[in-house]
């Protein structure tokens, strides 16, 4: 059985696109990054997998669960951080947790202080003396208080400095390890490089591409530095070449196509220093969205 199963799911807002014919599952104890920049889609199938909003069209279940009839079952289940949290400002964050793991019918006051002590949270203030950065650590504890078997982050290390960004992704670790599978939407693509097996790349309200990202770094597409040795030339001419920038003693390229052929070409000009190495997934991501 799928942790997640979304088939063709399309949500507009009267005359303005959502998202459309989305398909993709996600498999139990799967880290399944979800990416694109602000405006692509990404809050909407979330919202939309959630039952917030209600799809115009398509259907999806979460561990074989229909997200409009099992709403409720499926949200016991669930573990949830929007990228941006509200809460009942005059509430302590302890009273906040409390109420909300006893919706869980799992108020672990244990879990919650290990937890709240890992991230450095002050229990006993109030959520309106808190900085953006510390209610989000309220949500981080929140959705993890419970144990749950799925795990949807919306953009979840905002506001967060690099050091608790650091025992964030350990905290995920962990609960990977638990079994748990994680669905990690963001538009930081080193986090998603780091944390995730397989990849989806929205663009438009359309997903592009889904895929693992290890094969989206190494699917013989190459990043080329050729340093030159006082020549210019105005660009290298090969079928393989997907982007090129050039400056005045360097060449910059993704290139997928036959390496023998690449040095065959460089051979026949002054080069001084030569690097071939995988290219970022920051890099993949930009080439398919430009194309």
């Amino acid at each position: 059985m799928k942790a997640v199963e979304v088939k063709n799911l399309t949500k507009f807002y009267k005359k303005s696109r959502g998202i459309e014919d989305v398909t993709f599952s996600i498999e139990e104890g799967e880290v399944f990054g979800f990416i694109g920049p602000n405006g692509a889609g990404k809050s909407t199938t979330i919202r939309t997998l959630l039952n917030f909003i209600y799809p115009s069209s398509g259907n999806a279940t979460i561990f074989g669960k229909d997200i409009i009839r099992d709403t409720k079952e499926i949200k016991q289940s669930i573990g949830y951080l929007p990228s941006e949290v509200h809460y009942y400002d005059d509430m302590k964050v302890m009273d906040l947790l409390m109420y909300s793991a006893k919706l869980h019918k799992k108020a672990d006051k244990k879990r919650l202080t290990e937890l709240a002590g890992t991230l450095q949270l002050d229990l006993t203030k109030k959520i309106e003396d808190l900085s953006f950065g510390n209610r989000k650590k309220v949500g981080i504890v929140q959705a993890l208080l419970h144990e749950p078997k799925l795990l949807i982050l919306d953009e979840p290390t905002g506001g967060l400095d690099p050091l608790m960004q650091s025992t964030f992704f350990q905290l995920l670790d962990e609960e990977r390890q638990k079994g748990a599978t994680i669905f990690f939407s963001s538009h930081i693509l080193s986090e998603v490089q780091k944390m995730c097996d397989r990849v989806a790349i929205i663009k438009e309200g359309k997903l592009i591409k889904v895929e693992r990202v290890e094969t989206l770094t190494k699917n013989n597409l190459k990043k080329v530095r050729v340093t030159l040795d006082g020549t210019k030339i105005s660009a290298l001419v090969l079928p393989g070449i997907i982007q090129q920038e050039n400056t005045a003693n360097e060449i910059n390229l993704l290139y997928r196509g036959e390496i023998r052929e690449l040095l065959t070409e460089l051979s026949t000009i002054s080069v001084k220093d030569l690097l071939i190495e995988e290219p970022s997934l920051e890099e993949v991501f930009m080439h398919y969205y430009e194309k």
